[in-house]
């Protein structure tokens, strides 16, 4: 049985750490810089592929990504944050599953999240709040990688 995805973003967070100290020591700051942003792509690729996951669970999806607007982040707390907005064009209420990403300026992955926004009425528009599974630098904008509409 597989470990949750947060255990495996904890246990890689806990390799990183491990790998930065010990190739820090052996190799110099350089070579623990690099190990380090090698170790934060994994994590990345991993809270990615658990957002995939979860949608694939979705039974029943459309296509949304037309329906589904990210808006400008901030940041809370220790968290960068980004509303979320679906806008419904059916005449019958419906569910969203979003998967939004996070990227510097230079348009590089930093972060993935799962959202739903549930409940979105006949005709209308509801938000929802994407927030960074961990501390984010820098610029970071917000987009809609995947939308469904069940």
């Amino acid at each position: 049985m597989n470990p949750p995805p947060r255990a495996r973003l904890r246990r890689a967070a806990g390799a990183a750490l491990l790998a930065l100290a010990v190739t820090g020591a052996a190799t110099g700051c350089d070579a623990a810089k690099e190990a380090a942003g090698d170790i934060v792509s994994s994590a990345t690729a991993a809270v990615a592929s658990a957002a995939q996951q979860k949608m694939d669970q979705v039974k029943d999806g459309v296509n949304a990504s037309g329906d589904v607007d990210a808006g400008a982040t901030s940041v809370d707390g220790d968290r960068t944050v980004a509303t979320i907005t679906a806008t419904n064009p059916l005449d019958t209420t419906a569910d969203y599953a979003v998967v939004v990403t996070f990227r510097d300026d230079g348009g590089n992955l930093l972060d993935t999240v799962f959202l739903t926004i549930d409940g979105v009425g006949a005709k209308a528009s509801k938000s929802g709040t994407a927030r960074s599974n961990r501390t984010l630098s820098g610029a970071t904008t917000a987009e809609i990688a995947q939308a469904l509409r069940h």
